[in-house]
């Protein structure tokens, strides 16, 4: 068995914004599908605890109103997330995570917000699959978006509601099992090595795209780190 043909563990955040450092959780999903197995899911809307701007909640649908009457307080939800991955990583299930690098992330800030522990890394189990950067690594000339929807049209993958975190983590799932597919060598590696050579690819891809923004502006950052940017005492 390979691990895109045994039970995959998909994950995902819609949130107030893109700033990881700063913006917030508002709903998440943590769900496990594959295997040949009926597929579970659990999701959360959180009371973020700070207004939900209006191009965020038109992407998901959820605005500040909803999210104060009907979420649970952002501590809860981020604890009860926490610790639904962490079960899927102690059953040696892989994350599946469609741009990692910014869902788990933004976890692991609010994990701090909250006075949560964070995340296991890589040496206490912790394995992800990122569609993203599978897509990138087997096809780095395709012109064209590679945001999820993107990627469900090119690998004809349903993803149902666009932009809702249950429909966005299953696809998710089926994207990479649709990669694993298509290219046998994505299929062959174990789960270790394949979140290890996801490392190397990511980086990669982070300097590609750095060298390219930069022509515009000269002091763009991509960072490197994957699959999740390093939280920075002190501010620095």
């Amino acid at each position: 068995m390979t691990w895109h043909t045994g039970r995959l563990c998909g994950f995902d955040l819609e949130t107030t914004g893109v700033d990881v450092e700063t913006d917030r959780i508002v709903t998440a999903c943590v769900v496990h599908c594959g295997g040949d197995q009926p597929t579970q899911s659990a999701t959360w809307l959180a009371d973020p605890g700070v207004p939900i701007p209006d191009g965020a909640a038109a992407v998901h649908g959820i605005t500040t109103e909803r999210a104060r009457a009907e979420g649970k307080p952002a501590g809860e939800v981020v604890g009860d997330v926490l610790a639904a991955l962490r079960q899927a990583i102690a059953h040696g299930l892989p994350v599946v995570a469609m741009n990692a690098r910014f869902d788990l992330t933004m976890l692991d800030r609010e994990a701090r917000r909250h006075g949560h522990t964070p995340l296991p890394d890589r040496r206490e189990g912790l394995c992800v699959v990122d569609p993203l950067v599978l897509d990138k690594a087997v096809a780095p000339y395709r012109p064209g978006s590679r945001k999820l929807t993107a990627l469900c049209a090119h690998y004809k993958v349903p993803i149902g509601e666009a932009h809702t975190a249950d429909a966005d983590a299953i696809a998710a799932c089926r994207v990479a099992w649709r990669i694993a597919t298509l290219h046998p060598h994505i299929a062959a590696y174990g789960l270790g090595e394949l979140h290890a050579v996801q490392a190397g690819w990511a980086a990669e891809q982070a300097a590609s795209l750095q060298e390219y923004l930069r022509r515009k502006d000269p002091a763009a950052v991509c960072p490197p780190e994957w699959p999740l940017i390093p939280h920075q005492q002190n501010g620095a």
